[in-house]
């Protein structure tokens, strides 16, 4: 079949396209900056991609041939104080364009809307699948709650929690009940349903086989990993406090922090149907689903991730947009070495961050993210997808990677770190010589003030690292 799948730079998109390019689909990927085509599809057979925003359709144009189509867009980890109306329309406008081709099917993962009071983000849900509804296509929506899996938001926020605090003190939504599902399961379950006639025009709540607080979820994550934990649920905590808490604790945003708090005191229990008989499907427990992201992780096979969504930092605009750095009105910091082990620098650059660190003065780069965090910035936290590979998009610590070309032997970073400015770090490798370079572009005088005030630090820092960078 030819299907159209969109969100492909997301966390279950990117996951999905590799599945069913397995099972020998022919597929359209929309994106809306072409500099962000994943590098494990860029090069795969039966697999092109189209430009397309779906929020500003014009002159955006689909294939007239596809049989069926992936929906798999999702806003809530935006900046965005109005997240609900730009999903309304984000769905508006894919209804639009995809009615005017021959697609029979159109296939939607939502989340489950069974409680009697919805969160404004399962609300927004609701009315996307509302508008998602056609008389050119017919929908299939399956309804999940938690997801997980190796890069899931709920997987590396619960990780980060238990792996960081023996005791905690946490707020009373811990006892709200779920059904969390593995990522491998809501995969069979989009993949499976492709075609299938008998599931065209309904919608079903897809979970796992336990009902389980969100404490007993982070108890459970805790025996996987052989830890003792100890949690004390206070009902005083705000929904405020309970975001900020998450905030600083995890790798999230304050956004997303804020919006799962409001998820999370929703009680998310499905309701039964034939679906799973249907697929042929027997869903995995939690704890299973826990030790196979695990073995993922440990074989840095993490195919995708949460926050490699441009959205969970402070990016707004396309790649393509600050790739060529500015020339004027900037403040520069360029440094030149020689190289004895090409391979060796190259293989250290593409390293660089996460566990690695940055080869020099890590305690001043972990003060840095320290003070961005308090700022309301994404802080070191959330390190990097792999742990030696780069793609344009992918986050790396308090940096967003805008071009990583092993070819040209160029690392284009920019920051999403708090600034009253725009900051880039290029390294770039011509004829036995690593250019290292650190562009400022300031914003008014307090950028300026900034320059100047951390200017003393880049003596020591950006030589330490292009010397470390350049060591045999």
């Amino acid at each position: 079949m030819k299907i159209l799948i969109t969100g492909i730079t997301g966390y279950i998109a990117k996951r999905l396209a590799l599945q069913l390019l397995d099972q020998n689909h022919e597929l359209v990927c929309c994106v809306r900056d072409l500099n962000r085509i994943p590098d494990a599809l860029e090069e795969a057979p039966n697999c092109s991609f189209i430009k397309v925003d779906f929020l500003k359709p014009q002159n955006s144009e689909i294939p007239n041939d596809i049989d069926a189509a992936y929906y798999l867009i999702h806003s809530m980890a935006t900046s965005s104080q109005n997240f609900e109306s730009l999903e309304e329309q984000c769905a508006s406008n894919f209804k639009a364009l995809v009615a005017k081709t021959q697609c029979q099917q159109v296939l939607y993962l939502s989340g489950i809307v069974n409680a009697d009071t919805l969160s404004k983000h399962l609300k927004s849900r609701l009315l996307v699948e509302d508008t998602l509804k056609s008389e050119h296509y017919s929908l299939t929506t399956f309804r999940a709650g938690i997801i997980v899996g190796s890069g899931s938001a709920s997987f590396e926020i619960i990780r980060d929690i238990v792996e960081k605090l023996p005791f905690m003190i946490t707020p009373k939504w811990l006892n709200t009940k779920t059904q969390p599902l593995a990522i491998r399961d809501v995969l069979s379950f989009l993949s499976g349903a492709l075609g299938k006639k008998e599931l065209y025009n309904n919608a079903y709540d897809i979970f796992g086989p336990e009902i389980l607080t969100y404490k007993e979820m982070l108890l459970q994550f805790a025996e996987v990993r052989d830890l003792k934990r100890y949690i004390l649920t206070l009902p005083v905590l705000t929904p405020k406090l309970s975001s900020y808490w998450l905030y600083f604790v995890t790798s999230t945003s304050f956004k997303l922090a804020a919006a799962l708090v409001d998820s999370m005191k929703v009680e998310v229990i499905g309701k039964p149907s034939a679906i799973n008989d249907i697929i042929g499907i027997t869903p995995i427990d939690y704890k299973t689903a826990v030790d196979l992201a695990f073995q993922k992780t440990e074989q840095n096979a993490v195919i995708s991730s949460w926050k490699d969504a441009v959205s969970s930092g402070r990016f707004k605009d396309q790649l393509s947009k600050y790739i060529e750095l500015p020339q004027y009105g900037c403040f520069t910091d360029t440094r030149q070495r020689s190289i004895t082990n090409e391979a060796l620098t190259l293989e250290k650059i593409w390293s660089i961050g996460g566990k690695n660190g940055w080869y020099s003065f890590n305690k001043l780069w972990r003060i840095r993210g320290y003070l961005d965090k308090l700022f309301g910035g994404v802080g070191l936290r959330r390190g990097r997808t792999h742990d030696t590979d780069l793609e344009a998009g992918d986050p790396l610590d308090f940096w967003r990677v805008l071009l990583a070309d092993k070819n040209e032997k160029r690392l284009l970073l920019f920051a999403e770190m708090r600034l009253p400015g725009e900051a880039w770090l290029e390294f770039k490798i011509e004829k036995n010589q690593l250019f290292q370079r650190a562009v400022f572009r300031p914003k008014g005088v307090w950028g300026r003030l900034y320059w100047y005030s951390v200017l003393p630090f880049h003596a020591f820092i950006f030589s330490g690292m292009i010397n470390a960078l350049v060591k045999p």
